[in-house]
């Protein structure tokens, strides 16, 4: 089982290289401003990719999730849409969530504490990947100034539930993969912090 992974792509998806893979997992940021038309591009390049299965959650820029839920889902065709629950793709359990401690007054934005920790709390035992869009405290999520800007909150859940896999992206200089536990934390961010194409996708043999 191929898992390919990718998060922030912000309306460069179809100039990406993706690799082919069983399932296609985006963390979020699709698009710049969260338009309908970015989105419907989006979702254009989403159905020229040839994974049989694609799994997508909202960023804090993807605003129409936020602003017309029901519009934007509509827009989606070609991935399976997240938004506080899950599905079972391959066989794999998923669980997606959009949120993300408060930043600059963009979308799905919560303050840390007991508002993500509400969110938190929907996370199911029993699932094999997570898929959020903003990382947990201490892996994939430390910036240019050496600060870790993670959920503390989210990292205690990602213990809890012990997914094999976080999937998440949003902090651009984090793209990487580390290892606590059983669990592989893989920040997916596609671009840089100037919106530039960065890393390449992250794969996984699950």
């Amino acid at each position: 089982m191929r898992i390919v992974c990718i998060s922030d792509t912000h309306n460069r998806l179809e100039r990406m290289e993706i690799p082919d893979g069983d399932v296609l997992l985006h963390a979020g940021d699709a698009t710049m401003a969260g338009k309908a038309e970015e989105l419907e591009h989006f979702n254009t390049a989403l159905g020229r990719l040839p994974h049989p299965h694609k799994v997508f959650i909202a960023g804090n820029h993807d605003w129409l999730f936020q602003r017309n839920n029901r519009q934007a889902r509509a827009i989606i065709t070609h991935a399976t849409y997240l938004e506080d629950d899950g599905c079972t793709v391959a066989g794999l359990r998923i669980w997606g969530s959009p949120w993300q401690p408060w930043f600059g007054g963009w979308a799905f934005n919560l303050q840390r504490g007991e508002e993500l920790r509400e969110k938190w709390a929907h996370i199911p035992d029993g699932i094999d990947i997570l898929l959020t869009h903003g990382p947990p405290h201490g892996h994939g999520d430390t910036t240019l100034l050496g600060e870790h800007v993670g959920d503390e909150d989210l990292m205690e859940a990602v213990r809890r539930v012990k997914p094999r896999y976080h999937v998440f992206g949003h902090v651009h200089e984090g793209q990487g993969v580390s290892q606590e536990g059983g669990t592989k934390f893989i920040n997916a961010c596609m671009v840089d912090l100037d919106y530039r194409r960065g890393p390449a996708a992250v794969v996984v043999d699950a």
